[in-house]
């Protein structure tokens, strides 16, 4: 069994078309996991961890792909995450249960909307991560700026730990700043790692990006700065050490430069893996939802999270991360939402769509659980008391489609498809239309829907009438409203009764509840029932009927009856309590707004923007580079559709766009 400390559990994160899945199948070919390397677009079998008819017709990654390999003495447990930000869910949750990242940028584009993004579920998850600069060999790359915009735009401490040769077409390799060698990699696919010493032209430049590197590292280490100031040489174990611990308190962002399409720079990233992301043991100890600590021994109570599920013919397979504890097939185990008994049947580790039979995992293990049913964001545990690990972050829904069966018989295998979907993915939703009673689903984007429209036809074979996209508002407040409602019902028998009082306000989170009924006015029994009445009534608002966002609902007093007192009557109570008080606050309209980022040729920057600002769109600024600009907006989701379409029309097909998410603004 590899020991504790030489396990790296890391994801690749990027903006779309950065280069994640090259660069995942180049670390599986040099760790000898794969021993030919395929393309993401280049015919044959298509990319290891692009596995799905959708990923390789249209070219992108769509679900996160797990696998394991070893390099040297590490073992690597990778996870190759979506890059288009319509599959955000699945980096969030690689990201909940990973130790360590690797960041992929483009040497051209730099820092994109899609990074921005990646960077902030870092961020919120604490994940230490290294940047990658990948496609040195295209035209127009510049690592520097890179680093600039990374220091700029997401506000990290990023050196370069390299200094390029050559870059563009003439890109040959890169220097060590470290160790101070060449780095060079011959044979057909760049499998022999070279050192060679360094170019005489680069020496002057690579030592003063040595001294900028050591000059940065000696805030985190005093032993460095006093042997800067007397001139020694700082030994590299000394540098590796800083380094390490740097990245791991977050302090710190290593950058590493390569082309993986060009096999250049992979072996260096997989020893800088080992070198500097953390292991199980060095993560921050756990916290669950109970403020309990979880750490990572495997003599401990097993504490295990699902992250994950994927529904096949077999049954279920549940992606698994074990924070403390042993788990073993037969197992027998808690799911603490539940709290009913669960049985492991087979542990499998994952190679992409492929498994291999586990007889034991331990804490910093991630595996996949057999036909065990439960949901993602579960707790197993296997003592008591029975903790839950916090739910990950899971963004609302931007669009919604109806679609309808096109003959009964497809009615049942659209009914099964739906329902997998929905257990599947956390941002995928099901809701019936109340006036035509056609099935609504609801997404994260068009490309979102539309592969889950093409899973319908080509994995369960029905068809189905597609309406128009309808973009997801919401309902929210302007100012503080009070409730103080009784619900009484007498029909004979006993009645029904009810009574609460409080205040509603605006917040900046989609939902608070906070409970201040003192003495017992209410019994403690009945506020769930309360907050259940609550958030179903954020479900329907009262100017059209879209979900009820940013309140706060303080709960302070009220009364009950001994006899006529039930949960269903604090329920309903508290249902039309929220009505009537959102009714007082001023309800408004939300709309979703998208950050556009377009990628345009100089000429048609004045075309592009003139769209945008015909669109509603508020132009955040523009960046030029070599022949081309990237101009940056914040439009009316409602606004782009069909945009693709406009802007090759606009751009004789030459520029190209992505958009995400950015806030709820009113209408």
């Amino acid at each position: 069994m590899v020991p504790r400390t030489r396990i790296r559990n890391i994801g690749i994160s990027a903006h779309i078309d950065s280069g994640k899945t090259t660069l995942s199948e180049r670390i599986l070919f040099y760790t000898g996991r794969i021993h030919a390397i395929e393309e993401v677009r280049g015919g044959g079998k298509g990319a290891t961890m692009d596995f799905m008819p959708e990923e390789k017709l249209h070219g992108i990654t769509i679900t996160s792909a797990a696998t394991t390999c070893q390099w040297h003495d590490t073992q690597i447990n990778l996870i190759d995450t979506p890059g288009h930000v319509d599959f955000t869910i699945e980096v969030e949750r690689a990201l909940r249960v990973l130790d360590g990242a690797v960041m992929v940028l483009c040497a051209v584009a730099g820092v994109q909307s899609q990074s921005i993004t990646v960077d902030r579920q870092m961020k919120r998850y604490r994940v230490p991560r290294l940047a990658f600069i990948n496609k040195m060999d295209r035209t127009g790359a510049d690592p520097f700026r890179v680093v600039q915009g990374i220091r700029d735009r997401l506000q990290l401490n990023a050196v370069l730990l390299q200094y390029p040769i050559g870059s563009e077409d003439q890109f040959q390799g890169m220097i060590d700043l470290v160790e101070m060698t060449a780095d060079y990699f011959e044979g057909e696919n760049g499998e022999n790692w070279v050192k060679k010493p360094i170019p005489e032209p680069l020496r002057d430049e690579a030592q003063q990006a040595r001294d900028k590197l050591l000059d940065t590292l000696s805030l985190f280490s005093e032993p460095m700065t006093e042997m800067l100031l007397a001139g020694e040489e700082i030994p590299k174990e000394l540098i590796w050490q800083t380094i390490r611990q740097a990245t791991l308190s977050l302090e710190f962002t290593p950058v590493l430069l390569g082309s993986a399409f060009k096999n250049k720079g992979v072996q260096n990233l997989l020893d800088t893996v080992a070198l500097y992301l953390p292991s199980p043991v060095d993560r921050e100890v756990v916290k669950t939802a109970e403020s309990v600590s979880v750490y990572p021994n495997p003599d401990a109570s097993l504490v295990a999270l699902a992250f994950k599920l994927t529904v096949e013919s077999f049954g279920q397979l549940t992606y698994t991360r074990i924070y403390s504890g042993t788990l073993k097939p037969g197992d027998t185990v808690y799911n603490s939402r539940t709290e009913q008994r669960v049985q492991i049947g087979r542990l499998v580790r994952m190679h992409a769509n492929k498994r291999e039979e586990v007889k034991v995992a331990v804490a910093g293990d991630i595996v996949a659980l057999l036909g065990v049913d439960c949901a993602s964001g579960d707790t197993f545990c296997s003592g008591e008391p029975l903790v839950s690990l916090e739910k990950m972050f899971v963004p609302e829904p931007v669009i919604t489609l109806a679609i309808t069966p096109k003959k009964q018989e497809d009615s049942d295998r659209l009914s099964k498809a739906l329902n997998r979907f929905q257990r599947e993915d956390p941002t995928f939703r099901l809701s019936i239309d109340p006036e035509s009673g056609s099935t609504l689903i609801s997404g994260m984007g068009e490309l979102h829907l539309e592969i889950y429209l093409e899973r319908i036809q080509r994995e369960y074979n029905a068809e189905v009438y597609v309406g128009t996209p309808a973009v997801a508002y919401r309902e929210t407040i302007r100012q503080q409203a009070t409730f103080d409602y009784r619900f009484k019902k007498q029909s004979g028998g006993p009645g029904q009764y009810a009574h609460i009082t409080g205040w509603i306000e605006p917040t900046d989170q989609p939902f608070v509840f906070e409970n201040r009924v003192a003495g017992g006015a209410i019994p403690k029994e009945y506020i769930p029932a309360c907050e259940k009445g609550f958030r179903e009534a954020m479900e329907s608002g009262k100017l059209e009927g879209y979900p009820v966002t940013g309140v706060k609902v303080v709960l302070n007093g009220g009364s009950y009856h001994p006899i006529d007192s039930s949960e269903l009557a604090f329920r309903s109570a508290s249902h039309q309590a929220i009505e009537g008080a959102i009714a007082k606050a001023k309800p408004y309209i939300l709309e979703p707004i998208m950050l556009v980022e377009v990628e345009t040729p100089n000429e048609f920057m004045g075309r592009v923007q003139g769209d945008l600002s015909s669109r509603r769109g508020l132009l955040l600024g523009s960046e030029t580079m070599q022949g081309y600009t990237v101009i940056r907006a914040e439009v009316p989701l409602a606004r782009m559709f069909g945009y693709s379409t406009e802007l090759r029309s606009l751009t004789s097909g030459m520029a190209t766009f992505s958009m995400e998410f950015a806030c709820y603004r009113q209408s």
